[in-house]
């Protein structure tokens, strides 16, 4: 009994000391065992005391400081990009925007270009900083602007700006080509007409007239006649007049009708322009001078002067009026070979013969035709009510100028200012003192006062804006794409100054780089395209289109590709020299004679 005491009692103590390993920190458990009560308390408390001398001879452990890092070791780097201050943030997106813009351009997405560049103008205009306050910022801001125009210029060639104004196809050339055959009915009514009307000019009738005379009928034709008796109003005087001085017909007016339909910017497939459709050399023969900002082929009234005396130099060649016209149409040298091939010098044999172009041949029979409508025009069944002639201010700006700038001078719209100088091929003036441009009546006075606030050096570049409501200074400088600062500072107001409406602002508008770099584009050639037609087309020298394109001769065939280096200036002598991208070789020609080349260019 005492034997299995003493066994239940070391048990106990052996788990008592297990627990006290897995815890410390639990209390000692102690054994109640009859008996050896004085025993185990002695033990335990003999433990206890021994544990706590224990603890108090051991030093306590020191700890590092927190954190534990190897200072050898770099520090950790943050995963965000570092934010930029404002002015370099603000060339970055700028950049990107213009870089974007350009590789849109090269694509050929327009509209995504377009929408790139608007943006990268839009930074800066709305970022709150002058980008002429910093050299960064300024050299950008116009770097991006100019470069923005020039894409514009190639791309969106419109009307404006320094973009060529667009052409209209020249009558002549539809005309020339119908094969209507005549109509016995109108014969009748043709000689009587021809008879009871007053003329000093020949008029025959005959089946190649009457033939005209049925085309004319028609709707197409009765379109053309009417768009040209109408429009005869707003220069009737004036040919009248020049004809009169020049001692010439007054029915050689008809003749500009056949031509053109008194359209000034009339062009016809040739390169023939103006309301008497000359051609480059000779309008120069006779004083039209053509450079990239004008061409006064398209001047009515020297055009008209011109046309007079080449007139009555071929009518003091031939004696004949027939033979005068048709030589203003193909050249006399072309008339004298046929007269000199036949032996006749009447137009209607060389007709019959067959030694004239086809043009030509029709050009005679065309006028005839027009002649006779236009004298008695109810008896055919056309009413028209002529345009009045358009009264006008000439002032000479001395220097060039915009027309965007002369509109909003005076208030009225381009188109009218267009419309007034036909010879301008640019929106802007040349830069010719003696250059005389046409204003609206009344409003010469106006113009000589407004234009004298802004620079004459400015006024390619700079604008007038007239306020709208609710419009400012921030509203108008991204419209301009110039700064708030800017026009504040030309127009000597506060930036932060409230606009009136009606009111007008000087806008100093960026001034492109080169108004007159070159431009490549291609051009695909067409039924009835000469090279002298092409070259007149875009304001460049044929020789230099056949220097372009490696061409031996004049001659140019339908669907050959050309190169033309246009928009003013010469190509940058680093380019390799231009190829055709035709596969067709150019046959070689003889260049016609000087003598022999159309006055009119309706002949191929």
């Amino acid at each position: 009994m005492k034997r299995r005491v003493l066994l239940a009692a070391s048990t106990i103590v052996m788990a008592a000391v297990g627990l006290g390993c897995e815890d410390a920190t639990r209390k000692p458990v102690q054994a109640h065992v009859p008996g050896t009560q004085t025993t185990t308390a002695h033990v335990t408390a003999t433990s206890a005391a021994k544990s706590e001398a224990a603890q108090q001879a051991q030093p306590p452990v020191a700890l590092a400081p927190l954190p534990l890092t190897d200072p050898k070791r770099p520090g950790p780097k943050s995963l965000l990009p570092p934010f930029p201050d404002g002015k370099t943030y603000l060339v970055q997106k700028v950049q990107e925007k213009f870089a974007s813009g350009e590789k849109n351009f090269k694509a050929g997405h327009l509209e995504a270009a377009r929408k790139d560049f608007d943006d990268a103008v839009d930074w800066m205009l709305e970022s709150g900083y002058d980008p002429d306050s910093n050299p960064t910022l300024s050299a950008l801001f116009h770097h991006v602007v100019d470069t923005v125009y020039a894409y514009e210029l190639q791309a969106f060639r419109g009307g404006e700006g320094f973009a060529e104004a667009a052409a209209i196809p020249a009558p002549i050339d539809e005309v020339a080509a119908v094969a209507i055959p005549a109509d016995p009915r109108l014969k009748e009514r043709a000689e009587e007409a021809a008879k009871n009307v007053s003329h000093d000019l020949p008029l025959t009738v005959n089946s190649e007239v009457l033939s005209f005379l049925n085309f004319f009928q028609t709707p197409k034709g009765r379109d053309i006649v009417e768009t040209g008796l109408r429009r005869s109003g707003r220069y009737r005087d004036m040919i009248s007049r020049v004809l009169r001085e020049e001692g010439l017909p007054q029915d050689l007016i008809y003749l500009a009708q056949a031509e053109s339909a008194f359209q000034p910017l009339a062009l016809s497939r040739a390169g023939a322009r103006g309301i008497w459709q000359f051609v480059a050399y000779r309008g120069q023969q006779y004083g039209l001078r053509h450079t990239w900002w004008i061409d006064e082929r398209q001047d009515p009234e020297k055009a008209t002067r011109a046309a007079a005396q080449h007139l009555r130099d071929l009518y003091g060649l031939f004696g004949d009026w027939y033979l005068a016209m048709a030589a203003y149409n193909c050249g006399p040298g072309n008339v004298q070979k046929g007269i000199e091939r036949t032996g006749y010098a009447d137009f209607w044999e060389l007709y019959k013969r067959n030694v004239l172009p086809r043009e030509t041949k029709n050009y005679v029979p065309i006028i005839i035709a027009l002649t006779l409508i236009a004298k008695d025009a109810a008896h055919y069944n056309i009413q028209t009510d002529p345009e009045t002639p358009v009264p006008t201010d000439v002032v000479k700006p001395g220097r060039p100028i915009d027309l965007r700038l002369v509109a909003e001078t005076i208030d009225v719209d381009v188109e009218t200012l267009r419309a007034l100088n036909p010879s301008l091929l640019r929106t802007a003036t040349p830069d010719d003192p003696s250059f005389e441009l046409g204003l609206p009546q009344g409003t010469g006075e106006k113009f000589t006062a407004e234009i004298a606030a802004i620079p004459p050096d400015k006024w390619v570049s700079w604008r007038r804006h007239r306020v709208e409501p609710g419009e400012t200074l921030a509203s108008i400088a991204k419209k301009y794409r110039v700064t708030p600062v800017a026009i504040a500072e030309a127009n000597k107001i506060e930036r932060t100054a409230a606009l009136e409406a009606g009111s007008k602002l000087i806008i100093p508008a960026t001034q492109p780089a080169s108004e007159t770099k070159r431009l490549l584009v291609s051009y695909r050639v067409r039924r009835g395209d000469t090279l002298a037609g092409i070259a007149d087309r875009f304001s460049v020298n044929a020789e230099d289109v056949r220097k372009w394109n490696r061409l031996k001769s004049n001659r140019v065939s339908r669907g050959m590709v050309l190169r033309i280096y246009t928009i003013g200036g010469a190509p940058e002598k680093s380019r390799s020299r231009a190829r055709s991208r035709s596969k067709k070789k150019a046959s070689v020609s003889t260049p016609a004679k000087a003598s022999s080349a159309p006055a009119g260019g309706n002949s191929s």
